[in-house]
C-alpha cells in the first residue's frame, strides 16, 4: 500500500518544512512535495528542524505548479477552515483517513494538499482536489504547517487497523482518473466552451470555469471515463460542424 504524498504548496519557513517532514515520519509518510517554496530549495534550515526525518527533506521533489505536483495523483484531499463556496465534500481528518485508506487499498495513489503559512490555498489549488480536509478547532482555527501534517498524518496512522477490506469501486480492470487526466479534460471542455460562447460575459469566464473544474471533480471519474468525455465533447463540436455544413 503506497501511503499518500504530502504537498506543500507555497511555503515559506524551512522550520515549517523540516517540522512538516518530522511529522510525516512520524506516521509513516514519505513523499514529500514542495510547489514553490520562497526561501528556494535545498534549505539548511528545514534539514536542521527535521532531525531524523532529514532523508525525507533530502528526498523532497520540487515543482513550479500546484498542478504539477498533482498531476501523477487520483485522490486529492486539500486542507482548509476557509469557506469557498465550493460544493466539494467536507471532511474530518479521522474521515479523510479512511477514504485515504480506501483509495490506496484500491491501488490508487492519493495526495494531501496543504498551502503555504501566510494565505493557505487559493481557490484555484482546492478547485484541484476531490475533497476538502477541515481540522476542528477552537475559536482560533489558524494552525502551523507542522502541526496540520501531524494531526492529518496522526489520523492517517490511526486509521490503519480500521481500514475495512474494499474492492475497486469501477471494476478490476479501471483507474481512477489522475489530477493530470483531469486538468486535459478541462482545458479541453474550456477551449469548446469559449469557442461557443457559453462561457460569457468574459469577465466572469473565470469563476465559471473554476465551479464547473469543481464540479467535474466530484465525480470520481476513471481514466476511461475521462475518455470518453472528451470523445463526447470532439464528437458535439464536429456534429455542430457537420448540421452547419449542412445547412449551407
Amino acid at each position: 500500500m503506497t501511503a499518500p504524498a504530502v504537498i506543500l504548496s507555497r511555503p515559506q519557513l524551512g522550520e515549517n518544512i523540516g517540522a512538516a517532514a518530522r511529522a510525516m515520519k512520524n506516521f509513516g509518510l514519505a513523499d514529500l512535495r514542495l510547489v514553490a517554496p520562497r526561501d528556494g530549495w535545498p534549505n539548511e534550515k528545514a534539514t536542521a528542524m527535521a532531525a531524523g526525518a532529514a532523508d525525507i527533506v533530502e528526498a523532497a521533489r520540487v515543482f513550479e505548479s500546484t498542478a504539477d505536483a498533482l498531476a501523477d495523483l487520483q485522490l486529492v484531499l486539500a486542507t482548509t477552515a476557509r469557506e469557498r463556496g465550493f460544493a466539494k465534500p467536507v471532511l474530518t481528518p479521522p474521515a479523510a483517513a479512511t477514504r485515504l485508506r480506501e483509495a490506496t487499498a484500491s491501488g490508487h495513489k492519493t495526495g494531501l494538499l496543504f498551502g503555504g503559512e501566510r494565505s493557505g490555498l487559493d481557490n484555484e489549488e482546492v478547485s484541484l482536489a476531490t475533497a476538502i480536509v477541515t481540522i476542528p478547532t477552537a475559536a482560533f482555527a489558524s494552525l502551523n504547517l507542522g502541526q496540520a501534517v501531524l494531526l492529518v498524518g496522526y489520523e492517517w496512522f490511526k486509521a490503519a487497523d480500521q481500514t475495512p477490506s474494499v474492492q475497486l469501486e469501477h471494476g478490476p480492470l479501471a483507474k481512477a482518473a489522475t489530477v493530470e487526466e483531469m486538468q486535459h479534460l478541462f482545458a479541453h471542455l474550456e477551449d469548446e466552451l469559449l469557442k461557443s460562447g457559453f462561457l460569457y460575459p468574459s469577465d466572469k469566464a473565470e469563476a465559471m470555469m473554476r465551479n464547473i473544474r469543481a464540479m467535474l471533480t466530484r465525480g470520481d471519474f476513471t481514466d476511461q471515463e475521462v475518455r470518453t468525455l472528451r470523445g463526447m465533447i470532439v464528437a458535439l463540436t464536429r456534429g455542430k460542424h457537420r448540421k452547419t455544413d449542412a445547412t449551407k
